[in-house]
């Protein structure tokens, strides 16, 4: 591809109950977007057809497609086998492919004379250790099923790294860093060298940190347990870890942590445990991570509440001494959407970054680098 503005990329991600589309000029500029937090899937190739009335035509298409699962690695030029290929890791990601295949079969049928790419959030972590990477269960597990430590929110923590590098005026593979992703979905990965080495999720993006609806990490023994003593089915343990669970579980009336700091400074007791065992989890969790690192030179946070609720980043900082992070964080000035801004003081031990979410960005970046390597 040539660089040039009349080459727009569109990217399409869409999860379970939401889908994003954004139309990029070569600079990284946005020519047209459409945002619905609502739209049900039998919706989404229709808002997608409408985008494409109005907006550039594109050259090529990256589509964010949550799990590559054990064969799909690297993001990759999507033609039938990979589409099959994509559709074998949907109950590994139930509420975040399925809906991203629907996209892809839409825009491929809309637009079948470019390019469309799959980028992959799991191949961020690709490279994975095997200490951080294999689980401690039976070796046909791991070997016949797959089972093993995959890591999401590669393209949040691409884009994180690459900001940060500009921040601190390094290049990325010098960096030393732990990135946490805090938003609807939480997790956390350590940075060694601008490689991934370690990541608090798992199999699936139901492992690791307390998210809004989504448990994080359970004793596997109580699902076996609630299973035989209590007669539940695999299908409502699922359901209530990935939707009845987590921050709204613990509140019993939201996951949204704005909603929270307002109801426990009102005086809500419920409200006030679930902000606490949410950020006792993320302090761990960046702990857990900074031990895969024998210096730290940053921590960055990012997504909804890492980047807009200074409150919960300051609770989350301000029991972090032992890794030389402290509190009294500032609240950084509106930001452009793009740049890494810190929030520490200059003089800080341990820089505390935040990073504006950026995966559309990235897969436009990524779309883009693969076709001009082919």
């Amino acid at each position: 591809m040539a660089g040039h503005e009349r080459e727009p990329v569109l990217v399409a991600d869409a999860g379970a109950t939401s889908v994003h589309l954004t139309v990029y000029a070569n600079d990284g500029t946005a020519l047209a977007s459409y945002d619905d937090m609502s739209v049900p899937e039998d919706r989404l190739s229709g808002q997608l057809r409408n985008l494409l009335r109005y907006a550039p035509a594109p050259t090529a298409v990256g589509h964010r497609i949550v799990h590559g699962g054990p064969e799909l690695r690297r993001h990759t030029v999507v033609d039938d086998t990979v589409r099959e290929e994509i559709a074998l890791t949907a109950d590994l990601a139930p509420s975040h492919v399925p809906p991203a295949l629907h996209v892809l079969d839409a825009a491929r049928e809309l637009l079948p004379n470019v390019p469309h790419v799959a980028c992959f959030d799991t191949a961020f972590h690709t490279g994975l250790p095997p200490a951080a990477r294999e689980f401690a269960v039976p070796e046909s597990w791991r070997e016949e099923y797959g089972v093993r430590r995959y890591g999401f929110h590669g393209l949040s923590y691409a884009w994180a790294l690459g900001r940060t590098a500009e921040l601190l005026d390094r290049p990325p593979g010098e960096l030393r860093i732990v990135i946490a992703h805090l938003g609807g979905g939480c997790s956390v990965c350590a940075v060694r060298d601008g490689v991934s080495v370690d990541t608090t999720m798992g199999f699936t993006p139901l492992d690791g940190l307390v998210m809004t609806c989504r448990s994080g990490a359970v004793d596997p023994g109580a699902l076996t347990w609630l299973q035989t003593r209590h007669g539940l089915s695999a299908q409502e343990i699922d359901d209530a870890l990935n939707h009845r669970s987590g921050l709204l579980a613990l509140s019993g009336s939201s996951g949204d942590t704005r909603d929270l700091v307002r109801d426990r400074a009102a005086g809500d007791t419920r409200a006030a445990l679930a902000l606490d065992v949410f950020t006792h989890h993320c302090r761990a969790g960046i702990a857990s991570m900074a031990a895969s690192l024998d210096r730290l030179d940053a921590l960055v946070l990012t997504g909804e509440i890492g980047v807009d609720q200074p409150e919960v980043r300051e609770e989350i900082c301000a029991g972090l001494g032992v890794l030389g992070v402290t509190g009294g964080l500032r609240v950084p000035p509106a930001s452009d959407g793009v740049r890494a801004l810190p929030v520490s003081e200059p003089d800080a031990a341990v820089p505390v970054v935040v990073v504006p979410s950026g995966e559309t960005r990235q897969i436009d970046r990524e779309t883009r680098r693969l076709l001009r390597a082919g």
